[in-house]
């Protein structure tokens, strides 16, 4: 009788996971079919067009879900253009206008992700 319990448990528990698996393949691992969003675009990709640039360290980014959340947070800002790179877990941002730091924190925090460091670059 108790290797039957176990039997069931262990097939429960089985099924759980399977179906938390399959929803993490199907949603990413943010959840971000829950708050699925437009994709923010930037008309102007010249890089000549924008005088300053950062590069913004970023902590937390793990999906491509990750990766559009904060770009769309930043493009949403007018005269920025985001350039998101999962793998470096950082941004490049082209401004046309310097955008303190502090708001470039604030954009990316009301993201849901953390600020490592920003560094100038050279555009």
């Amino acid at each position: 009788m108790g290797t039957v319990l176990i039997m069931i448990a262990l097939v429960l528990i089985g099924i759980v996971a399977i179906r938390s698996y399959a929803k993490k393949l199907s949603s990413g691992c943010c959840g971000a079919t829950v708050d699925k969003q437009k994709k923010v675009r930037v008309r102007d990709k010249n890089p000549a067009h924008y005088p300053y640039c950062v590069q913004i360290g970023i902590q937390g980014m793990t999906c491509g879900h990750c990766k559009e959340r904060v770009e769309n947070a930043i493009n949403a800002e007018d005269g920025a253009w985001a350039e998101v790179h999962l793998k470096e877990h950082s941004a490049v941002v082209h401004m046309k206008r310097q955008l303190p730091e502090d708001m470039l924190r604030r954009i990316i925090s009301s993201a849901g992700y953390t600020v490592t460091e920003i560094t100038p670059v050279t555009p």
